[in-house]
């Protein structure tokens, strides 16, 4: 029969704890606490006596799950620490973490404590609530409970205890500096990691600071913030499963760490539509035939492209619309140097790309409409890679011929024939200006080759 947690009050806690510190087992060093060496008394307490910490970044993502499942209010863990059900749940959680470990590295912790036992202690605070360790305090609980006999050991449990004047913010840093022990830790899932980020910024701490707690790169840092940001927006405006990090804990960390440098520079008509590129190819990248960090370029730097095409084989015409505002660096994103690009329309109009966008949103056709979007991204990486074997422009110069020979002007809406006028010459104008250099280019062949 699993745990059933059975909750003592806080006064009962504090004055237990209290009472053992009296008559400590020993004292023990800790590097943890306020960036210095700090002597901790060690108590042995009774297992039933701790609780879990709640404000926990390892279990964030399955609490986040069951909040939003559950339909409860968004504090409802946060809230609930003294609450035995809310003990409980958290219980469940952490227990099935100390029964998972990583196949190349880490051990599943209930595995290891069959073997050694408790080999390390708990470190928790004055009040009882366990700040590291319960991962360990709830597989004891579950190990004790399936045979109380033979492992009576985990009867009790040994704690370092923090002095009775710990913060929640030095209890937040200590979980950050333990964190950064990455070689003896599972390590978090990624969105808790994020989460934990978010945390000690909401706390005043800058991303230098963070950086340095977490030993890890400043750079890494602020991406970290940015991806957890697109994980949520793509969550909400996407998914419209708000919450639900389940969708995007697995196999998502790359995807959504890449997208935040992939929009950068655009404007934000083309940002949305690019979002609405990779969102699309992130829930059904198990179509693609390849990996989806293989597609970065479709809604990074030949997003624009990619919608064109897209448009046109979907026949859905592209609107124009006023510039919008600029990205990051204050401009718009240039064409690849190499592509068959046309200006068939010299106003200082941008592209609103909201009608392929709501075809893409369109239950009714976004099965179609999504298996265009994989083909036009196949497409494009061809060309792409056709550009660096040198072939590009005879490919883009044939498909530019292919789709005008299809073009029927007797079923033209009279309504679009000044567009269709002003478009054509637009491409004679071009055609021009490439046939000029293809001769200077073919007459520089002939006089380099030798007679």
């Amino acid at each position: 029969m699993p745990y059933q947690v059975k909750l003592v009050s806080r006064l009962e806690r504090e004055a237990k704890i209290r009472a053992a510190l009296l008559a400590p087992k020993g004292e023990e060093d800790f590097y943890y606490f306020r960036n210095q060496k700090t002597k901790l008394k060690v108590v042995r307490i009774d297992i039933g006596l701790p609780i879990y910490r709640v404000e926990n970044c390892r279990t964030y993502t399955d609490q986040k799950e069951f909040v939003v499942r559950e339909g409860k209010p968004t504090d409802f863990f946060l809230s609930g620490q003294e609450n035995e059900s809310v003990q409980q749940l958290q219980h469940d959680i952490l227990a099935k973490l100390a029964g998972t470990g990583r196949a190349d590295s880490v051990t599943p912790v209930v595995d290891v404590l069959k073997k050694e036992g408790q080999r390390e202690q708990l470190l928790i605070s004055y009040t009882g609530v366990v700040v590291n360790g319960n991962r360990r305090l709830a597989g004891m609980r579950e190990l004790f409970v399936e045979d109380p006999v033979s492992r009576a050991h985990f009867s009790h449990v040994d704690c370092m205890v923090l002095p009775s004047d710990a913060t929640p913010e030095e209890i937040m840093d200590i979980e950050a500096s333990l964190q950064a022990k990455r070689e003896t830790k599972l390590e978090y899932d990624w969105v808790g990691e994020c989460r934990l980020i978010t945390k000690l910024i909401s706390m005043g701490r800058t991303p230098t600071e963070v950086a340095d707690r977490l030993d890890r790169k400043e750079k890494d840092i602020r991406n970290s913030l940015l991806a957890l940001t697109e994980a949520d927006l793509y969550l909400k405006e996407w998914a419209k499963a708000e919450g639900e990090y389940s969708r995007v804990r697995d196999d998502g960390e790359q995807f959504f760490s890449d997208l935040p440098a992939l929009l950068e520079g655009k404007d934000r008509d083309l940002q949305e539509a690019s979002r609405t590129i990779a969102w699309s190819l992130y829930d059904n990248r198990k179509k693609l035939d390849d990996r989806l960090y293989a597609f970065n370029l479709t809604f990074g730097r030949r997003a624009a492209d990619v919608l064109d095409r897209l448009a046109s084989d979907l026949g859905v015409p592209l609107d124009k619309a006023a510039p919008s505002a600029p990205g990051a660096d204050g401009s718009a994103e240039a064409p690849a140097q190499g592509e068959f690009d046309v200006d068939l329309d010299e106003d200082e109009e941008g592209t609103s790309y909201e009608s392929v966008l709501e075809t893409l949103r369109d239950p009714a056709r976004r099965e179609e409409a999504t298996e265009t979007l994989i083909e036009v991204c196949r497409g494009v990486l061809e060309s792409e890679r056709d550009k660096k074997s040198g072939s590009a422009a005879e490919k883009a110069v044939i498909a530019a011929h292919t789709k005008l020979a299809e073009v029927d002007i007797s079923k033209a809406l009279p309504a679009t024939h000044a567009t269709i006028d002003r478009q054509l010459e637009a491409i004679i104008k071009k055609a021009g200006e490439l046939r000029e250099k293809l001769a200077k280019y073919k007459q520089a062949t002939v006089a380099k080759t030798p007679s």
